[in-house]
C-alpha cells in the first residue's frame, strides 16, 4: 500500500501523523511512504531522518494525495486536499466534521473513506485517540487560562494560588472525562479553589477520591453551571458528545454576567463549542473579548507542544494505521471494531450517528 503523510498547514500545528520509526515498520512490511516535504520539522524530524528510515520525499499535496492510497493527517483536512482526493480513497486524522459543515460537503462529493481519530470509539466508550490529546489539552487549558488571567494579558489580574493572606481565584471546569480530569489536576496543583461538574455521580465520586478532597465536585445542572460561571475566574468547557456539536452549557446572557476580565478556555470549540460565545482562535492570536470576558478558543491546543503531542498520539494511532497498510480497509475494520465505529464517511454516505442531519 501506499501511504502519504501530509504536512500540517492549520496556523502553528507543529505535530506530525508518521514519525521516523513508523516509517521504518510500514516499509519494513512492504509499503511504500511518502512524506511531504517538511512535514516533521517542527518536531526534530528532517527530510534526511525520513529518507534515511525509507521513505520518499515529495513537496507538492497535490502529488502526495495522487499517488496514495491512505493519507494520514494529524488535523482535519482542509477543503483543498479533500478536491485532490478520489474516490475510495481512505483518510486517517481528526476530522471534527460536525463543526465544519462544507468539509463534510466536500466529502461525501468525493466518494472518499474518512475515518476520525476522535471517533474510534473502544467497547467500553473509550477513545484511544483523543484520550492522549484531551490529557494535553486539558493540563494546557489551565496553564493558558491562569496566563491570560493576568492584567498584563487583558485578565482580571488574579493569581490562581492567592497567597497567604489572599484567597485564591476559582476554576470551575464543565466536563469531568479526560479534559476536565487533567485541567483539574493542573488547577488544583497550582493552589486555585477548584470545582468540576459532570453529570455522571459516579465519575464525581471517583474524581472527589482521586483527589482527596481537594476538588469540589458537583452534579452539573443549568442552576448550578448559572451559579458557578458566575462566581468564576476561569472556565474551562471540557464537554464531549462523540462526533456530534458539542451542546451550548453557557448561554450569551450568562456570559454577559460573569466577572468583568474573568477567562473562557473552550477546549470543545473545535465540535462547535460548549459556550455559545466561543469562536475559534489560533496560537497567534488566542484571545477575543466579548462582554468582558476574555474567550481562549484555539482549536489545535497541543499543536503547541508539537514533540509531547506527537509522540503521546503515536503510541495510540500507528497500530491502527499499520493495520489499515496491513489489512487493507475492510479487513482492518473487520478485526478492530472501533475503526468501523470512526468512520464519519464512505464513498458518498455519511456513516457516523454524530453527523446526522449536518448537512
Amino acid at each position: 500500500m501506499i501511504i502519504t503523510c501530509l504536512k500540517e498547514v492549520k496556523k502553528q500545528e507543529g505535530r506530525v501523523a508518521l514519525i521516523p520509526d513508523n516509517v521504518k515498520e510500514l516499509v519494513a512490511s512492504g509499503h511504500t511512504v511518502l512524506m511531504q516535504k517538511d512535514a516533521g520539522i517542527h518536531v526534530g524530524f528532517t527530510n534526511e531522518h525520513y529518507t534515511q528510515a525509507g521513505a520518499q520525499i515529495i513537496e507538492s499535496t497535490e502529488d502526495c494525495i495522487a499517488k496514495s492510497d491512505l493519507v494520514v493527517k494529524v488535523k482535519e483536512p482542509t477543503i483543498d486536499e479533500v478536491k485532490l482526493m478520489k474516490p475510495g480513497q481512505m483518510f486517517f486524522g481528526y476530522l471534527h466534521l460536525a463543526a465544519i459543515p462544507e468539509t463534510l460537503q466536500t466529502i461525501v462529493d468525493q466518494k472518499i473513506k474518512a475515518i476520525g481519530f476522535e471517533t474510534v470509539e473502544l467497547e467500553d466508550g473509550r477513545l484511544p485517540l483523543l484520550s492522549p490529546m484531551s490529557e494535553i489539552a486539558g493540563k494546557l487549558a489551565s496553564q493558558n487560562g491562569a496566563h491570560i488571567l493576568r492584567f498584563d494579558q487583558g485578565g482580571r489580574g488574579v493569581l490562581l494560588g492567592g497567597t497567604e493572606t489572599v484567597e485564591p481565584g476559582k476554576v470551575v471546569i464543565l466536563g469531568g472525562g479526560v479534559v476536565g480530569r487533567n485541567a483539574a489536576m493542573i488547577a488544583v496543583g497550582l493552589g486555585a479553589e477548584t470545582t468540576i461538574l459532570d453529570l455522571n455521580e459516579d465519575r464525581l465520586k471517583d474524581l472527589h477520591d482521586e483527589f482527596e478532597g481537594e476538588l469540589i465536585t458537583k452534579v452539573s445542572t443549568p442552576d448550578v453551571i448559572e451559579e458557578e460561571v458566575m462566581s468564576a475566574d476561569l472556565v474551562v468547557g471540557a464537554v464531549l458528545v462523540v462526533g456530534k456539536k458539542a451542546p451550548h452549557l453557557v448561554t450569551e446572557d450568562l456570559v454577559k454576567r460573569m466577572k468583568k476580565g474573568s477567562v473562557i478556555v473552550d477546549v470543545s470549540v473545535d465540535q462547535g463549542g460548549c459556550v455559545q460565545t466561543s469562536e475559534v482562535t489560533t496560537h497567534q492570536n488566542p484571545t477575543v473579548t466579548k462582554h468582558g470576558v476574555l474567550h481562549y478558543g484555539v482549536a489545535n491546543m497541543p499543536g503547541s507542544v508539537p514533540v509531547t503531542s506527537t509522540l503521546a498520539l503515536n503510541h495510540a494511532s500507528f497500530k491502527y494505521i499499520k493495520a489499515l497498510a496491513d489489512l487493507g480497509y475492510d479487513a482492518c475494520l473487520k478485526e478492530f471494531p472501533e475503526m468501523k465505529r470512526a468512520v464519519n464517511c464512505e464513498e458518498g454516505r455519511i456513516v457516523h450517528a454524530g453527523l446526522e442531519g449536518v448537512i
